[in-house]
């Protein structure tokens, strides 16, 4: 595996596979792998000729009093893995490498509405940082394909708007959520749990399997199905931030007429804040 961490050397090797015709896939990541991540490099192998991963924490997308500093940052064991399954070269660059100009870049990528609700309304500017960084980041890698983790749905569907608004000629491929064999999904900040707090973690999947068989049943309503999820995480020890049901397609406010919704839950247990969701088809649950 190659290791980039200036842009012109980047962008050098990549040039030069499409240049040859190949097909590049890629996955951004801040690193400190685990398998929900490696997951996403497997298969974007399965689809690629050439595969490039990125690791860099984003200091645009953490708010004040987040875990900039602290967040875990293990680059040797994360080259291991990546060439353990496939990655072809690996982008590492420094801060200043893509943020020259300082902490805030001269100018930023925001997809309206999309970014302002859900965890966007627990985490002002997080989404922002995110769309700026990943757009920076295609334009110097020029994928065919990026893959991303399902977990992230609201960040999965903000991609996908602002690919389509600024006409990337990347095609989004979404992944399964990696899980624990007791449904935790997979997290870099699962790491943060207590012995205790990893033992109740469960509870949010959990929470989420309910909604999604009560919802199918049609006995509550959506708001209905939310206040019993909150009270159910708080009732547990969380202190959740939502629990929402959305259209999948868009995350707007669910309608009569929907038949593809996304049931999420942001929810903090100690020091770690935990996000999952799950996708329903109305049409198949009902039936």
């Amino acid at each position: 595996m190659d290791i980039y961490q200036n842009i012109s050397e980047l962008r050098t090797s990549v040039r030069s596979w499409r240049r040859e015709g190949q097909v590049i896939g890629f996955v951004p990541t801040m690193g400190n792998l685990h398998d929900g991540h490696l997951s996403l490099i497997r298969k974007a192998r399965e689809r690629s000729d050439r595969v490039v991963a990125s690791i860099f924490v984003n200091p645009l997308q953490f708010g004040e009093g987040e875990d900039f500093d602290g967040y875990p940052r293990t680059e040797s064991r994360d080259q291991s893995l990546l060439i353990e399954n496939g990655c072809d070269a690996l982008f590492a660059p420094a801060v200043t490498e893509l943020y020259p100009e300082g902490g805030m870049p001269v100018t930023i990528v925001e997809v309206p509405q999309l970014s302002n609700i859900l965890c966007g309304a627990h985490r002002p500017g997080h989404f922002r940082g995110v769309a700026t960084v990943v757009a920076k980041l295609f334009n110097l890698v020029e994928p065919d394909l990026a893959v991303f983790g399902e977990k992230d749905y609201q960040q999965l569907v903000v991609i996908r708007r602002m690919v389509e608004d600024l006409c990337f000629p990347v095609e989004i491929v979404p992944a399964t959520t990696g899980r624990e064999p007791d449904g935790l999904a997979m997290s870099s900040r699962n790491q943060y749990l207590t012995d205790n707090e990893r033992a109740i973690a469960p509870v949010l999947f959990a929470e989420l399997r309910k909604a999604v068989e009560a919802l199918g049943s049609g006995k509550q309503t959506p708001e209905e199905l939310c206040r019993a999820g909150l009270a159910a995480l708080e009732e547990a020890g969380f202190r959740p931030d939502y629990f929402e049901i959305r259209r999948a397609s868009d995350l707007a406010q669910v309608g009569e007429d929907d038949l593809r919704v996304v049931i999420m839950a942001a929810a903090w247990l100690g020091r770690a804040r935990l996000i999952d969701n799950i996708q329903v088809d109305l049409e198949y649950t009902s039936g």
